[in-house]
């Protein structure tokens, strides 16, 4: 024959794979994330702290933390969201638990709508009815991806 066993062509499909596995995975989170852009805070609220605001033309994502203050007890973070015309796109509640003293509350705002140029928070004691903008479900952890694309690869081969 020539040369290679049976097994050491099987180990070299399987580096090929996960070669482009991880090729393929780098190159997804390169293209979505450089199609998001930062929106703006219209607000100066000190008791939520957001460290992630972007969104693309479709949606966004706005992740952050709530500070505890004996106030904000039982109340909710309102999320308005913005058009660059200033137009109220539409808006999202994330209540507030029972934070213990000294800590915070992450929370995470994955949204749909278009054309968000800039957000608001206020902190209400209830939520309005009326337009709650489509809240996305939650991104999956990168164990979640790879059990996904393993069972996916045992169904399609």
């Amino acid at each position: 024959m020539d040369g290679f066993s049976t097994l050491q062509k099987i180990a070299i499909w399987i580096l090929i794979l996960v070669g482009v596995f991880i090729l393929s995975d780098f190159l997804i989170n390169v293209g979505l994330n450089s199609t998001y852009r930062d929106i703006q805070r219209k607000d100066s609220n000190e008791g939520v702290i957001v460290y992630q605001a972007d969104a693309t033309y479709v949606n966004g994502r706005i992740r952050g933390l709530i500070k505890d203050t004996e106030l904000d007890k039982g109340k909710y973070v309102r999320i308005e969201v913005y058009s660059k015309r200033d137009v109220l796109v539409g808006r999202s509640y994330v209540e507030i638990g029972n934070i213990p003293e000294g800590e915070t509350q992450s929370f995470e705002l994955l949204f749909k709508a278009k054309d968000v140029a800039s957000y608001k928070i206020d902190i209400v004691n209830e939520k309005e009815p009326g337009d709650e903008i489509e809240v996305l479900p939650r991104e999956w952890t990168r164990p979640e991806v790879i059990l996904a694309t393993a069972i996916m690869f045992l169904i399609f081969w």
